[in-house]
């Protein structure tokens, strides 16, 4: 297949696509959503939280929070409960199971299949990478991006920076495709909190008071915590 990248070890590709794509040929899938999902699961999973990922907040996701006897993440406007903003999960109790819906990490991850499937962004990249390294050298870096009004990809800088920042971590046979992320990380690594504010993915959580989530995503390497997904749910394997 001519875009799978199936001569090179580690890949790198956006979004569903990508997953179709690489995921069959690959041992290891990473998805990296910085802004928020992946951070968000970092976090929780981190103080032993169990985050259960669900593509969409529709009428079906309340009956499926029910039957796993879970609570559901409320609006992220909201401000009680935990939400997919990780501020509002920083003190989120162990033991807590979280179903999370999610258009882009969610909605990723279900689809990965049977592929070990692990949760990326700044805060964890060596401590992820080490792991998907210690298992496999085939390893393929999901940045999920986000959506258009039209629910097209809009590919989205902060998830580039965070699967270059995994990529830099890993050692082998690098697609262009990999070797481009590491090279987007490497221009803008000594200014992650800047860079992050002024993307859009950033502006926009700014207009909206989120401040603080950009500034806990943009933290880099203050976590050994590796979110692996098992049984339908995230939690921490380090």
């Amino acid at each position: 297949m001519i875009f799978n990248q199936s001569e090179f070890d580690l890949r790198c590709e956006w979004g569903h696509k990508g997953i179709n794509q690489l995921a069959s040929i690959s041992d290891v899938v990473i998805i990296v959503d910085v802004l928020s999902f992946s951070t968000a699961v970092e976090i929780a999973t981190n103080n032993g939280a169990i985050i259960f990922p669900y593509q969409w907040k529709d009428i079906s996701v309340l009956d499926y929070a029910k039957s796993i006897k879970a609570e559901l993440a409320t609006k992220r406007t909201s401000t009680t409960g935990y939400s997919l903003s990780p501020q509002s999960l920083i003190k989120i109790s162990k033991g807590t199971k979280l179903v999370l819906p999610s258009p882009n990490g969610s909605s990723l991850t279900l689809l990965t299949e049977n592929k070990l499937t692990l949760a990326g962004c700044l805060r964890n990249c060596e401590a992820v990478a080490r792991f998907a390294q210690n298992y496999s050298a085939r390893v393929t870096v999901i940045p999920a991006g986000e959506k258009w009004e039209d629910g097209s990809l809009r590919p989205s800088l902060e998830d580039l920076i965070g699967a270059g920042a995994i990529l830099s971590y890993l050692s082998g046979n690098l697609s262009p495709e990999a070797q481009a992320a590491i090279a987007v990380f490497n221009s803008f690594k000594n200014d992650l909190l800047n860079t992050l504010k002024k993307c859009s993915s950033g502006k926009e959580l700014i207009e909206r008071d989120f401040d603080s989530d950009i500034e806990l995503a943009a933290e880099i390497n203050v976590s050994d915590c590796v979110p692996v997904f098992t049984d339908n749910a995230y939690v921490n394997m380090n």
